[in-house]
């Protein structure tokens, strides 16, 4: 960080657009039966409508990092949110333009996806580049607070918007925003070293065709039976990925993924424990809408109102997080949030009834919430706070790449566990809701299967989550935390939190 330079406008600049990225998936979660039933669609198709917008997202995450780090920051964020605000423009009139309402929808998420994606790492290689590594924790904490926010406001904006004008202005509210966090860049972003890449483009081109090639066999594969072709989609994706990794391995010159910053413990296990966050985080909240509003009959608004807790839990224990994260063995923040999130899940399988008190139910979300507060942020700095200045933007790429892919496979899974629940539980006549009655309220004879199908399908992100915090054991402590005493820090740290509190 340059002595002159306050580095918090320029991340409070940044944070709006990401804000904007966040708001956008949990407003579509809340948004599925809706657009199920506006478009005519079946879950299928309305679950495509986000693996398409996580796929694009995370493919170019491996080569916009280099790129911030080649051209700047400053220049790809903006680049990526013209491209994401005008997209969101695009989906909101999806079903007014030529052809079919629901692929328009799938196409132009994918673009928004890919403007997501040249967005995001740039946030956290300004963080990683201008804050310095022993107050990494509380930037991140901000990050963290952000979703909390984002977590709060998106269902909340999403329920009020759905049932009132349309699930299209949940695309709309982008634009705004967007043209506000451009005048914000513009203004308070400053234009940072640039350092010169070469460009892997054949990895960029391998690694894309071996997520779709897995997802779309993953995705569809219940819908054929999974017979040999949706076989030979999945099998031919996990080669090709085995392939993109080889070439990683022997690319003379310089790889999209530099492997060697895996020799960093940290680094590794951070992303691996990511990437079941965000597998968890994409999958859990698609049946527990359908519950919500199939079941217990909520409106949208209703149903977002069940999120509140934990965006609330979220916020108000993110900073001290932060803290923690700056000043203690992430260890010891990081395995019990992920351990208290997936207890959470645990939590909803047991008490999801048709006739259970609503208040039971807000339990759950809670403690979600204190959980999620101890994920993010300690995460995020304890992957990036040993990485050199040089490949800050490949880092923050290669992390929240793991992170996306996560949310992909989880997306693509979870459709086939849905289904596969629905069918084993209530015959083919509920395998979910479809078309002009996907938003109803389910027949009375239907709602105990369907609540036992729901319930089952999510045993499926509890599980993940709990490998992830199993994963986190392994975390050594970092280097800044080397050199001070043991002693000094604990003390440190308990001040800072008692303050917080």
């Amino acid at each position: 960080m340059t002595p002159e330079r306050n580095p918090w406008p320029a991340l409070w600049a940044l944070v709006i657009g990401f804000f904007m990225i966040l708001i956008d998936t949990t407003i579509v979660s809340i948004a599925n039966p809706s657009i199920q039933e506006g478009l005519g669609a079946s879950i299928d198709q309305v679950i495509w409508v986000t693996s398409a917008y996580l796929l694009a997202y995370a493919v170019p995450l491996l080569i916009t990092g280099r790129l911030g780090d080649r051209f700047g920051p400053k220049l790809i964020y903006q680049i990526g949110l013209v491209v994401f605000t005008l997209s969101s423009l695009a989906c909101g009139f999806a079903d007014a333009l030529p052809g079919s309402g629901i692929g328009n929808l799938i196409a132009f998420r994918a673009v928004q996806g890919l403007g997501a994606g040249l967005m995001t790492p740039q946030t956290m290689a300004v963080i990683t580049r201008t804050f310095p590594a022993a107050r990494r924790g509380v930037a991140m904490a901000l990050w963290g607070s952000v979703a909390g926010v984002a977590t709060l406001v998106g269902p909340l904006l999403g329920g009020v918007l759905v049932d009132g004008p349309g699930w299209e202005w949940i695309f709309f509210v982008n634009v705004p925003i967007g043209v506000v966090a451009f005048i914000a860049a513009q203004m308070l972003v400053p234009h940072l070293e640039t350092h010169q890449h070469s460009f892997d483009w054949l990895g960029v081109a391998l690694s894309a065709m071996g997520m779709f090639l897995l997802v779309f066999g993953l995705q569809q594969g219940h819908e054929y039976d999974w017979n040999a072709w949706v076989w030979a989609s999945i099998v031919g994706g996990v080669v090709v990925l085995g392939i993109f990794v080889l070439w990683q391995r022997v690319n003379t010159k310089e790889p999209l993924v530099p492997l060697e910053l895996f020799r960093d413990r940290n680094f590794t296990v951070a992303n691996v424990a990511i990437s079941t966050v965000g597998f968890t985080f994409t999958s859990m909240f698609i049946p527990l809408v359908y519950f919500f509003q199939g079941v217990r009959g909520l409106s949208p608004t209703q149903t977002a109102l069940m999120t509140v807790p934990t965006a609330l839990a979220t916020l108000v224990l993110a900073r001290v997080a932060g803290k923690l994260a700056d000043r203690v063995h992430p260890r010891v923040v990081a395995v019990p949030g992920l351990a208290v999130g997936a207890l959470s899940i645990v939590l909803w399988t047991v008490l999801m009834s048709p006739d259970i008190a609503i208040g039971w139910l807000l339990l759950p979300p809670l403690l979600l919430g204190i959980g999620s507060a101890f994920i993010w942020a300690p995460l995020a700095s304890t992957a990036t706070r040993n990485l050199p200045m040089n490949a800050a933007g490949a880092g923050a790429g290669i992390y929240n790449t793991t992170r996306q892919v996560g949310g992909v496979l989880g997306s693509a899974a979870i459709a086939t566990v849905i289904v596969n629940r629905i069918v084993a539980n209530i015959g083919d006549a509920g395998s979910a809701p479809q078309g002009e009655s996907a938003s109803l309220v389910l027949p009375e004879p239907l709602k105990e299967g369907f609540t036992t199908a729901m319930a089952q399908t999510l045993i499926v992100p509890a599980i993940v989550l709990f490998l992830g915090a199993a994963v986190a054991l392994f975390l050594v402590k970092p280097k800044h935390l080397e050199a001070s005493e043991p002693d000094d820090i604990a003390a440190q740290a308990a001040g800072e939190v008692a303050a917080s509190a």
